[in-house]
């Protein structure tokens, strides 16, 4: 796109500013009329008018091809942000790029009023040009989209895998680890170590995994385990597993599964017994008043 061709947009961005802004807005609320709830018109007029007012010097610069040069830099991390903020708010991708898609009708209405009484093809050179630039940077603020909405979901999937392992402290040296639904290999991994990161920090001596809630365990996931238990007893601590049940332990001796010497317990209540009758606690009950 020549120089002569790129100031003209900006000339036409710069005199009809306000009216484009305007325009640009109501295109905007009227794609977003269902997602109001997300962003106020205030805030949707500050980020437009924000946007326009870095989006006309980077016209000026002549380059509508490649957004990548340093006049569109700025313009660029504007819709970063943008795209990253709606991502954490909720809006879908196609929702974000309407900020950048839905200032073409503003634009192309101020280039046909100006460039109507011209009979060669600078209208549709015009045109064009501004299409192909809008559409790069709407497709740039989808990508970014994309890419903060996968973080996002990573971010949550780790997260939930730390609350669906949690290491508890059940007693003054013994740790549990209740296990509840699906075992794979990152999430025994993650178990692992909780538990050798909690026995140091807590000086335990006894750690009980206990998976009564785990529908199925495979090879791979039960070497996890007793490489848990051997890494824990270098460290100085015992683990005991518990709620083994019948299926499960079936599946274990088809699958050639050996926990040798591992302590392994019915449930999670004699595991505890064990685990006491090591470090030296008794219990005892008493009859009531």
């Amino acid at each position: 796109m020549t120089t002569n061709t790129s100031n003209r947009v900006a000339e036409i961005f710069t005199r009809y500013e306000q009216p484009i802004l305007e325009d640009w807005l109501r295109e905007q609320l009227a794609a977003l009329t269902a997602r109001q709830d997300l962003i106020s018109e205030a805030e949707l007029r500050r980020q437009s008018a924000e946007l326009l007012a870095l989006f006309i010097p980077a016209c000026r610069a002549g380059n509508f091809t490649d957004i990548s040069s340093p006049e569109w830099k700025a313009v660029l991390a504007f819709l970063s942000n943008v795209s990253r903020s709606r991502a954490l708010q909720g809006f879908s991708p196609s929702e974000t790029a309407t900020v950048v898609f839905s200032l073409k009708q503003p634009l192309f209405s101020r280039l046909r009023q100006e460039l109507s009484t011209n009979v060669d093809t600078t209208l549709a050179d015009e045109l064009w040009n501004a299409t192909v630039l809008l559409d790069k940077l709407g497709l740039y603020t989808t990508e970014v989209f994309q890419k903060s909405r996968e973080e996002i979901i990573k971010r949550q999937q780790e997260e939930m895998l730390e609350l669906s392992t949690p290491v508890i402290k059940l007693w003054e040296g013994v740790l549990a680890v209740p296990l509840v639904g699906m075992l794979d290999s990152v999430r025994t991994r993650l178990v692992m170590e909780n538990i050798l990161q909690s026995i140091i920090s807590t000086g335990s001596s006894m750690a009980i995994i206990d998976i009564t809630g785990v529908p199925n365990v495979d090879t791979q996931v039960s070497q996890h385990l007793l490489n848990t238990v051997l890494a824990a007893k270098l460290m100085g601590a015992q683990c005991i597993i518990s709620g083994i049940r019948p299926e499960i332990a079936l599946a274990m001796v088809h699958l050639g599964v050996e926990f040798g010497d591992v302590v392994t317990k019915a449930t999670l209540a004699d595991a505890l017994a064990y685990a006491f009758l090591k470090i030296g606690i008794v219990v005892t009950t008493t009859a009531p008043h």
